[in-house]
């Protein structure tokens, strides 16, 4: 009986549908920015990562250079 009653503190289905509007709207924005973020964080890293492969090869180079040397 008090599971229930506290479920139901929480929980409002309104009569009127047009109340999920708005939330709808919301859902929306904030899932397409977290969408973009997400593909700028990967374009972000992909980035990074061809550095640090340069970087890697750069310093094989060397490597290979003072060995020889």
């Amino acid at each position: 009986m008090i599971e229930w009653y506290i479920l139901s503190l929480f929980l409002y289905f309104p009569e009127d549908k047009t109340e999920y509007i708005p939330a709808a709207i919301t859902f929306s924005i904030f899932f397409v920015a977290a969408v973009l973020t997400m593909r700028f964080i990967i374009k972000i890293s992909k980035r990074d990562a061809e550095k640090a492969k340069e970087f890697e090869e750069r310093i094989m180079q060397k490597q290979n250079d003072e060995k020889n040397s």
